[in-house]
């Protein structure tokens, strides 16, 4: 078990040798590029299959999964099939975002449950809170409580061998007083227990910046969102590295970060169309940032 005062001096040992030589020290440790597949949700809700092997082919070895039902799977594949055709492609899916709003208004830990069942046939390691309903984050005293309901369920999940992730989107930046969402989830989350998976664009377009919070929780941010902003429009996404997000010094932050994944997502502003558009990001990604 690394102490904290030791991983506080080796993170800032770790930070002065990305300040020499960034892309020397990031290369150190080589990731996998993967992709959060609600990228291509029109044709991934249809024909699951077909897309995990385009995904493949475009150069991905991680995606993140959506949209799973306790009934139906991933869109009608159940996990044993999913689990089959990544496999069959080379791929791994190390988290997925589950549906969380059940369980923090109404303590339904049945789909939960059903959630951490299905991860695990995946061999995956993340739960991942994707999004808070508006009626759940009224104030502070809302965001505590989401706090401690995210406690609960990540206790539910190291004890089924997986870790508890939270995405965020801009509203967790909105302030209450001198704080926001987001600080009260960073505060009242268990350490060793939940993670953080920093979705950029949002931190970005929100007016925050992601360095300045590598610094100030440093390790905390274990996954991240790749994800660029239109340079015209900055409600628009645009594919990686043709937006306006500096993703080289971003990268070259990330052992300060604590990243072990990370996903290319593109929702918006394809071009010519998503298939392609992952292509486009999957090539910047490989020739610049890692």
């Amino acid at each position: 078990m690394i102490k904290r005062r030791d991983f506080i001096i080796n993170s800032g040992l770790a930070l002065g040798a990305l300040a020499i030589a960034p892309s020397l020290a990031f290369s150190a440790k080589p990731k996998n590029i993967g992709l959060q597949l609600y990228t291509l949700r029109e044709d991934f809700s249809k024909d699951v299959k077909g897309v995990l092997e385009h995904v493949a082919k475009s150069g991905y070895k991680e995606v993140e999964t959506y949209g799973f039902s306790a009934d139906k799977g991933f869109f009608g594949t159940s996990a044993k099939d999913f689990k089959k055709i990544l496999v069959d492609n080379g791929l791994k899916a190390p988290s997925g975002h589950y549906d969380f709003n059940s369980f923090i208004k109404d303590n339904n830990a049945d789909f939960l449950k059903a959630c951490m069942e299905g991860a695990n046939q995946l061999g995956g390691e993340y739960i991942t809170v994707p999004y808070l309903d508006e009626q759940l984050r009224g104030d502070l005293d809302s965001y505590k409580r989401i706090a401690q309901k995210i406690n609960e369920a990540a206790v539910l999940c190291k004890q089924s061998g997986l870790k508890l992730a939270y995405h965020n989107h801009d509203f967790e930046f909105k302030k209450f007083g001198n704080q926001t969402g987001y600080d009260i989830l960073l505060q009242e989350t268990d350490k060793k227990l939940v993670d953080f998976e920093l979705d950029l664009y949002w931190v970005v377009r929100s007016g925050n910046d992601p360095l300045q919070m590598f610094k100030a929780n440093p390790g905390r941010f274990t996954m991240w969102h790749v994800k660029d902003m239109d340079k015209s429009k900055a409600e628009w996404n645009t594919e990686v590295g043709e937006g306006s997000i500096n993703f080289k010094d971003i990268f070259a932050q990330a052992k300060l970060s604590g990243m072990q994944h990370f996903f290319v997502e593109q929702e918006t502003n394809y071009s010519p169309n998503p298939l392609e558009s992952v292509k486009t990001s999957w090539d910047f990604v490989a020739k610049n940032l890692i």
